[in-house]
């Protein structure tokens, strides 16, 4: 049996040709399969890899109105029926999961053959920190925009200050009475209106997306999961449905907990005081991208849930842990992955077959490789030199802000003074 616990589970019917019947029981989406168990003899009724479904449709029958249909490969079609909470929800979800394959379509065709190389799980584990470190970069650069933006507030804060300081200076020693328009007002109004536009500017910024990944979306629960997307911007998060119409705005500040229930399903919650709170539950096979960018953005914020920590240590289906017929074949490549010193007694070596453990690293990998680390190097000293410059930054903007925070202290004394 499958070691993967499942993703999502639902209770309803499985129509056995064999018998002409249907049988109670729970249809389960794990990472890499659909798996069907009965309830009475806790058996596993159908169990098929997402890869190998070639259509998902909602019919309807003279047995059962609502029925959900799979055509496997082989011309093997699964009738569902009864399902709850209803059979879109359902749909909804497979068609998400088998769109997307919840694996790339190349990796899980490697794994349903054949033992992928080492080479091809280096170039894996390189590609995944590339990603990560590229997201990295990206909320690196926004931290580094915010600076900037905090350096500018400062210059027009010490602008404004150096109007005041001349605007006092001309009230504690009048040499005349200022009837007319003071010159510096003039000066001080343009640049205020400058500073305006340059903050519209710049407020644009803040809807640059980050990633945008496909979803299915259910506002409070999960009665009513329907195709759509999640966007991370740079300071909020948008649910929106399969049109690109907007559901709903989260401000970052407005986000009050991101629960990680499983590694593709999350929800997010906006708490209200005197009226409901507004909570959207999200899955996605695309959501470990997504979790990269959020837990660096909403760190303190995140809870992971039992469920997920129990998903988390149990350990994955290997492509060769299968159910039924596929026993033998998963034996045979577990002993694949296990080395034995064996003799073999000369002209007795044609009667055996000999497989090689793993694949030793091509030179094309090999090379694949060393171009993937060259990018992660490039990234890596890019990343540092914005962290130094953000550490510059932040030297100039604490001195200034004490400086700045001594000036206005100390007009205040002038003012009140002059009261």
């Amino acid at each position: 049996m499958s070691r993967d616990l499942p993703i999502h589970s639902w209770p309803g019917s499985y129509y056995i040709n064999s018998d002409k019947r249907w049988e109670n029981g729970t249809l389960s989406l794990t990472r890499t399969m659909v798996r069907f168990t009965s309830d009475h003899s806790k058996e596993s009724l159908a169990s098929f890899r997402l890869s190998k479904i070639m259509e998902i449709k909602m019919e309807s029958s003279s047995f059962i109105f609502s029925t959900l249909t799979v055509l496997e490969q082989g011309n093997v079609k699964h009738w569902f029926g009864s399902l709850k909470p209803n059979r879109v929800v359902v749909y909804n979800v497979l068609e998400h999961f088998w769109r997307e394959r919840l694996l790339s379509p190349t990796t899980e065709g490697q794994g349903a053959e054949s033992q992928p190389s080492k080479g091809r799980e280096l170039i894996s584990l390189v590609a995944g920190a590339q990603r990560r470190l590229e997201d990295t970069g990206r909320v690196l650069s926004h931290q580094g925009e915010q600076f900037d933006d905090m350096m500018q507030g400062l210059e027009k804060i010490d602008s404004d200050l150096g109007v005041a300081d001349k605007l006092l200076s001309e009230l504690e020693s009048p040499s005349w009475w200022p009837f007319g328009k003071l010159p510096w007002r003039t000066q001080q109004e343009a640049k205020a209106e400058e500073a305006a536009r340059a903050a519209a500017g710049r407020g644009s910024g803040k809807n640059k997306v980050i990633t945008s990944i496909p979803a299915v979306v259910s506002q409070g629960g999960n009665s009513d999961l329907k195709p759509g997307c999640l966007l991370v911007l740079v300071s909020a998060l948008e649910v929106r449905d399969t049109n690109y119409q907007l559901l709903h705005h989260f401000e970052r500040n407005e986000v009050d907990d991101i629960r990680v229930h499983n590694p593709y399903e999350i929800s997010v919650r906006q708490r209200f005081i005197g009226k409901p709170d507004i909570c959207y539950r999200l899955l996605s096979a695309k959501m470990p991208e997504a979790m990269s960018v959020l837990e660096m953005q909403y760190k303190k914020k995140v809870e992971y849930t039992r469920e997920y920590t129990t998903f988390k240590t149990t350990p994955a289906a290997s492509p060769c842990d299968t159910d039924g017929s596929n026993w033998n074949e998963g034996l045979f490549q577990r002993c694949q992955e296990t080395e034995f010193a064996v003799e073999v007694p000369a002209g007795e070596l044609s009667q055996l077959q000999v497989h090689v453990l793993q694949p030793s690293v091509s030179q094309a990998e090999a090379q694949e490789l060393k171009q993937m680390l060259m990018q992660l190097k490039n990234l890596a000293l890019e990343a540092e030199t914005e962290l130094e410059r953000q550490d510059e930054v932040l030297d100039v903007l604490t001195t200034s802000t004490d400086q700045s925070t001594m000036n206005i202290d100390k007009h205040t004394c002038r003012m009140k003074r002059l009261l």
